[in-house]
C-alpha cells in the first residue's frame, strides 16, 4: 500500500505550555530530541525552505516529525501530510517542500510502527493514530508563524495518499479544527475494501500485512483477526466490525469540511466506489466536494503527481488561505488514456470534466445480453484461479488495457459468459455497470466474480478495463431469485463494432473462493445497464510539444528581439581593460519576486580567468541558479553588473554568442537522431553552419555511434552528453553547466568530468554548478562558494581546501601501525591515521604546530618525503557555510 510521493544547528526542546482547554492534550506531547534543519528549494528563484526534525512523544509513543517553513514569523495556514502504508515521512518530503515554498507551514510525520516512530500499527485507530494527528495540531497551534482561527485552533488542512489519505478523513471527523482535506487513493470503509460483499481480498490483505513488517508489527487484535480470516478464507462479523470502526465511514456525519477526493482508476485495492461513498457522504453534510479520477492507483500506472499536487495547492489556497481567485478545478475530472505518442512511446492522456460529480450511475443505457442459462464449476481448492488484477503488476496491465491490449485469463468450464450484439456506435462508459442475474449453487453460498470485457469485432481479443473485477457472495436465501450486481466502476470507450461481454467466474487470483468443488447455474435476468455521464466534456487530446512549442517559441523570440532592440541603446559601453576576461561580476543583487527586502543574490563579486574550470558551490537556496540565469541574460539584476569579455550582459547582448549553456536540462525532439537535433538547434540560431564546429563538440562529448540513433533510445547519461555537446556548439569561449551530472551513474560522472577538463584545456573557460563536491574537487581549478545569496569565499581549490588543521605526512616507506600510534599519542596531536596506501599519515593538529610535528617525526626516525596541509573540499565547504563552526 505504499504510494506510488546543509546547515546544522541545535533546536531547543519544546516543552508543553498550558493553554486553557488544550492543556490536557499538550501535556501528552513532549519533544524527546531536536535534530538538524536544512534549507532546500526547487528553484533558487524562490524562498529557501527550512526543515526541522523533532521526535515527539504522544502517550508514551515516539513520533518522528519534520516541520517545513520558509522562516519568519508571518502567520500562515498549516498543512499536515500523511504517508502511504509501509512508508514514512520521507516519502512526502518533496510535496512538503513545495507547499512550504507556496506559503504554508507543513508538518509531516511517520505513523506509528513506521519509519523511526515507535508503537504498533493500529490501522488509524481513533485513540492512536488519529489521536496522534490531534496532538500534532495542538503543536501547530503553539507555533508563532501558524495562523489561528481561535486560541488553540490553527488554520489547518490535511492531505495524504492511501493510509495517509484515510487519516486525513478520520482527523476531519474527530477534530473540528481541521479546515480542509485532500485525501488521495484511499478507503472510506476498510471492511468493504478488504471484504467486499463478504469475500476475502486475500492477495491484497497479505501484501498489506507484509508491507507493515509482518503480523507481529500490528496491534494484537488486528493480527489475530487477520490470521483468523486468512485461515478460514471468509470474513466474520467481528472482523468487519473491527475494520469498520477504524474507517472514515464511522464518522461520516462529522466530516463537514471542503474535500478534494483523488482516486485511482488502476486500483483493485481501493476502487472508485470507495471515493464515490465518501463524496456522497461529505457533500451530503453540506461541504464543498470535488472528485478527480487519476489514471494510476495502487496497481501502478500514472499517478499524475505534478498535476494532482498543483490541484491540491489550489484547493488549499481557496479553503485555507481564503483566496477566492484560486482555481480549485472542476467538480469532477477523469483522466482518459488512448493511443501512444510515436516519438517517445508515452501514453497520450486528456481530461474530461463536469461542473458537478455525476456519481457512478449517471445517464444509464441498457445493453441486451440475452436470457440463456449457463452452468459452470468451482474447481476443488479454487485452482486454477482466473486472473484479472495482479497487485504490483496490475498497473502495467491496466495501462495496457486502456490501449486495447487484454491480458486477463478465465479458465474454460469455470465461468459464464454473456455477450451483447455489436455496438452500432461508440459508447463511453463512466461509472458502475449493473446487471440482474439469477444464480444457484449446488451447495452453500455462490461466490462469483463479475467483470465486463471489451471484445473486438473478430472476437479474438478481449480487454478488461483497468483489470478490475467485483466479487459477489450470494447466500442460499437469495439463490433462485433475481439479485442486482454492481460491477467495477470504470471509464472506458467501447468502439463501434465491439461487443460488451459480461463474465461471471467461479474464481479469481486476488480473492479467497470456496475450496469445496461445486456447480453454479447463472441466468442473465435483465440487460446490462451502463452509465455514460453525459454531462462530461472531454478536452482535446494533448499534442506533441513541438506542434505548439515551436510556433510559440518563434513568437517569444520575436518579442524578445523587439524588446532587446530597444534596450540595447541603454547598454553600457564595453570595457577594453576586461576584453580578455571571460567573466567579471561586480555588486550583483537580485531580490525575490514580490519582496522588498529579501534577496536571492546580494552584492556578489568575483572574477573568472581563461583556462579555469570554476566550481560554483553553495547549499540549496544559495542563489547559484539565479546567478547563472542573470549571467545568461535570462533575468535582469536589480543592481550590479555582469561583464563577459568586457561586454555588459543584457537580454540579447551580442557577446552571449560567445557563451554556451546547459541549465536545467535540454529539450530534444525524441524521434530525431542526436546529430539531427544538434543541426536543427544550430540552424535556429541563424548563424553559418561552418561556425557550429559540430564535429569538435561531438569529439569532446564522446557520443560515438549513438549520434545516428533516435534520442528516445538514449540513456540518461547519453542525453546529458548530447546536451553538453549542444552547449558547446560554436565552441563558445565561456561554457556554463548547471548540475551536469544529475541522474548519472559513477562511470558517466567520470566521463562528464573528463568532458569539462578537455574543453577547458584549449584555453576556454568552464563554470559548473554542482552538489557533488568530490567531483568538483577533482575537475575544478577554482571555486566560488555562496551561501544565502552572498559570496563566502573565492579562490583556487587548493587554497580553499588547504587552510585547515589536517596535515598529510608522506613517507619513503610504509608507516607501521605502532608508529602511527606513537604519533597519535604526541602532545598537541588530535589523531594520526594511516593513509589508504600505507605510505603516509593524516595527522590532525590539536595545539601543536607543523614545525613541532616535523621535529617529533624526525626524532621517531620516520623517513619524511613531505608534510603539507590536507582537507577535503567537503570539510572546507561545510566549514565555510557554517561560519567556521563545522
Amino acid at each position: 500500500m505504499e504510494t506510488p510521493i546543509a546547515r546544522t544547528s541545535r533546536w531547543r526542546r519544546l516543552l508543553p505550555r498550558k493553554r486553557g482547554r488544550w492543556a490536557a492534550g499538550l501535556a501528552a506531547l513532549v519533544v524527546l530530541a531536536g535534530a538538524g534543519t536544512w534549507t532546500a528549494t526547487a528553484d533558487d528563484g524562490g524562498p529557501a525552505v527550512h526543515r526541522q526534525d523533532r521526535m515527539m512523544r504522544v502517550d508514551g509513543v515516539s513520533i518522528d516529525t519534520s516541520y517545513f517553513t520558509t522562516g519568519g514569523t508571518q502567520r500562515r495556514p498549516a498543512v499536515l501530510i500523511g504517508h502511504g502504508f509501509g512508508g514514512s515521512k520521507n516519502d512526502v518530503r518533496a510535496q512538503a517542500e513545495q507547499l512550504a515554498g507556496a506559503g504554508y507551514a507543513v508538518l509531516t510525520w511517520s505513523a506509528r510502527g513506521f519509519g523511526k516512530s515507535g508503537g504498533e500499527i493500529a490501522l488509524n485507530a481513533p485513540d492512536r493514530e488519529v489521536k496522534d494527528v490531534s496532538r500534532l495540531i495542538d503543536w501547530l497551534a503553539d507555533r508563532p508563524e501558524v495562523e489561528l482561527d481561535a486560541k488553540g485552533d490553527p488554520r489547518v488542512g490535511l492531505t495524504g495518499a492511501s493510509y495517509g489519505g484515510a487519516v486525513s478523513l478520520l482527523a476531519a471527523g474527530y477534530d473540528k479544527r481541521v479546515d480542509a482535506i485532500a485525501p488521495q487513493i484511499t478507503y472510506w470503509n476498510l471492511a468493504d475494501a478488504l471484504f467486499p460483499d463478504g469475500v476475502f481480498k486475500k492477495l491484497w490483505a497479505g501484501i498489506f500485512v507484509t508491507t507493515g513488517g509482518g503480523c507481529q508489527k500490528f496491534e494484537k487484535q488486528l493480527c489475530d483477526m487477520y490470521e483468523r480470516v486468512a485461515v478460514s478464507g471468509k470474513p466474520d462479523a467481528a472482523a468487519r466490525a473491527l475494520l469498520a470502526e477504524r474507517s472514515p465511514s464511522a464518522v461520516a456525519d462529522r466530516i463537514k469540511v471542503p474535500a478534494l477526493i483523488v482516486q485511482g482508476q488502476s486500483d483493485s485495492l481501493f476502487p472508485l466506489g470507495q471515493a464515490d461513498a465518501m463524496a456522497e457522504a461529505i457533500s451530503g453534510n453540506g461541504a464543498p466536494v470535488a472528485v478527480d479520477w487519476i489514471a494510476g492507483g495502487h496497481d501502478g500506472g500514472d499517478l499524475e503527481t505534478d498535476r494532482v499536487q498543483q490541484r491540491i495547492g489550489g484547493w488549499f489556497d481557496r479553503y485555507l488561505k481564503g483566496d477566492k481567485g484560486a482555481g480549485t478545478g472542476p467538480g469532477f475530472r477523469v483522466t482518459r488514456t488512448g493511443g501512444i505518442d510515436s516519438t517517445d512511446g508515452a501514453a497520450l492522456t486528456r481530461g474530461a470534466s463536469s461542473d458537478t460529480y455525476p456519481g457512478l450511475s449517471s445517464g444509464g443505457e441498457t445493453i441486451d445480453l440475452g436470457r440463456r442459462t449457463q452452468t459452470f464449476r468451482n474447481p476443488a481448492g479454487a485452482n486454477p484461479p482466473a486472473i484479472s488484477a495482479v497487485p504490483g503488476v496490475g498497473g502495467g496491465l491496466s495501462q495496457l488495457s486502456s490501449l486495447g491490449v487484454g491480458l486477463s485469463i478465465d479458465f474454460p468450464g469455470q465461468y459464464a459468459r454473456f455477450d451483447s450484439a455489436p455496438l452500432d456506435k461508440s459508447l463511453r462508459v463512466t461509472g458502475s455497470p449493473t446487471v440482474r442475474v439469477v444464480a444457484d449453487a449446488e451447495r452453500g453460498d455462490a461466490v462469483l466474480f463479475g467483470k465486463v470485457y471489451d471484445v473486438s469485432p473478430d472476437g479474438k481479443q478481449q480487454v478488461l478495463p483497468s483489470q478490475l473485477v467485483a466479487p459477489f457472495r450470494i447466500p442460499q436465501s437469495q439463490q433462485g431469485k433475481g439479485v442486482q450486481l454492481t460491477l467495477p466502476a470504470i471509464d472506458h470507450q467501447f468502439d463501434a463494432g465491439h461487443r460488451l461481454r459480461l463474465v461471471l467466474s467461479a474464481t479469481d487470483l486476488g480473492y479467497a473462493s470456496p475450496a469445496e468443488p461445486t456447480t453454479y447455474k447463472v441466468t442473465a435476468a435483465g440487460p446490462l445497464t451502463v452509465p455514460t455521464a453525459p454531462a462530461l466534456k472531454t478536452a482535446a487530446a494533448t499534442l506533441p510539444w513541438w506542434t505548439w512549442g515551436l510556433p510559440a517559441a518563434a513568437v517569444v523570440i520575436a518579442a524578445l528581439l523587439l524588446l532587446t532592440a530597444r534596450r540595447r541603446t541603454a547598454t553600457p559601453a564595453p570595457d577594453p581593460a576586461l576584453a580578455g576576461v571571460p567573466l567579471q561580476i561586480t555588486g550583483l543583487s537580485k531580490k525575490y519576486a514580490k519582496s522588498a527586502d529579501r534577496y536571492a543574490v546580494k552584492e556578489l563579486t568575483f572574477r573568472v580567468e581563461k583556462g579555469q574550470v570554476l566550481g560554483l558551490l553553495g547549499p540549496n537556496g544559495a542563489g547559484k541558479t539565479t546567478t547563472l540565469r542573470m549571467l545568461m541574460g535570462l533575468i535582469t539584476p536589480d543592481d550590479g553588473e555582469i561583464r563577459v569579455f568586457g561586454q555588459a550582459i543584457r537580454p540579447g547582448a551580442p557577446v552571449l554568442s560567445r557563451v554556451g549553456s546547459f541549465v536545467e536540462g535540454a529539450g530534444f525532439l525524441p524521434h530525431l537522431s542526436g546529430r539531427a537535433n544538434l543541426e536543427l538547434y544550430w540552424q535556429a540560431t541563424g548563424r553559418p553552419a561552418e561556425d557550429a564546429y559540430i564535429e569538435e563538440a561531438l569529439e569532446i562529448a564522446g557520443l560515438g555511434d549513438a549520434l545516428a540513433r533516435a534520442v528516445r533510445t538514449y540513456s540518461q547519461g547519453m542525453r546529458q552528453r548530447l546536451a553538453i555537446a549542444q552547449a558547446m556548439l560554436g565552441m563558445p569561449d565561456l561554457l556554463i553547466l548547471d548540475e551536469p551530472t544529475n541522474g548519472l551513474d559513477p562511470p558517466q560522472i567520470r566521463e562528464m568530468r573528463d568532458v569539462m577538463i578537455r574543453y577547458a584545456a584549449g584555453g576556454r573557460t568552464v563554470i559548473v554548478s554542482s552538489h557533488l563536491l568530490s567531483e568538483v574537487e577533482q575537475s575544478c581549478t577554482h571555486l566560488v562558494v555562496m551561501d544565502r545569496g552572498r559570496l563566502v569565499q573565492a579562490g583556487p581549490v587548493a587554497e580553499i581546501t588547504g587552510s585547515g588543521d589536517m596535515l598529510l605526512v608522506t613517507s619513503a616507506q610504509d608507516v607501521a601501525e605502532p608508529l602511527a600510534g606513537k604519533v597519535a599519542a604526541l602532545p598537541g596531536i588530535g589523531s594520526a591515521v594511516r593513509t589508504d596506501d600505507g605510505r603516509g599519515l593524516l595527522v590532525r593538529l590539536d595545539g601543536a604546530t607543523s614545525s613541532e610535528l616535523i621535529a617529533e617525526l624526525v626524532r621517531l626516525d620516520m623517513p619524511l618525503t613531505g608534510v603539507g596541509p590536507h582537507r577535503r573540499l567537503e570539510d572546507a565547504f561545510l566549514t565555510l557555510i557554517s561560519g567556521g563552526s563545522a
